[in-house]
């Protein structure tokens, strides 16, 4: 059990890592940003919402790509199972059950959701973040003279 529970870890210590990566890159995309006219405001908004979106969801794919690797690598689930797969279904807690991780390794599945609750919850934050800054950006460049 405690194997399991240091690899889920380090598992999800790498995912921690590449979201922090990302926020930091999404963050400061925002922060160099040019903000336009007055006149396309929404039409940046809605720019700058969807291209933190896309990186967001790129970040969750790639996490869910090392939880696949980790499952090939600590052979977790059962052989012929499509591991991609597995790892979408533990990380957005879908939960099909439909494979099932190997008697060894009953804890990664759920580690990996917790992963995957922890992350989304940050991605929402990191959107809602963005969609506040940049619309108090657009409102004090429209203020300004």
């Amino acid at each position: 059990m405690v194997l399991q529970l240091l690899m889920g870890g380090a598992v999800s210590a790498i995912n921690i890592a590449i979201h922090s990566l990302i926020t930091v890159v999404v963050i400061g995309a925002l922060r160099t940003s040019v903000l336009t006219a007055a006149a396309r405001v929404g039409l940046q908004l809605a720019g700058v919402m969807v291209a933190t979106a896309l990186a967001l969801m790129l970040a969750h794919t790639v996490e869910i790509a090392v939880w696949a690797l980790a499952y090939w690598v600590l052979r977790a689930a059962p052989p012929g199972s499509d591991l991609l797969y597995f790892a979408f279904v533990n990380y957005t807690t879908l939960g099909y059950g439909d494979v099932t991780p190997v008697k060894a390794w009953l804890l990664i599945g759920p580690m990996a959701a917790m992963n995957g609750i922890l992350l989304f919850g940050w991605s929402t934050a990191v959107l809602f973040e963005v969609l506040q800054k940049t619309i108090e950006r657009q409102t004090s460049l429209v203020k300004s003279p």
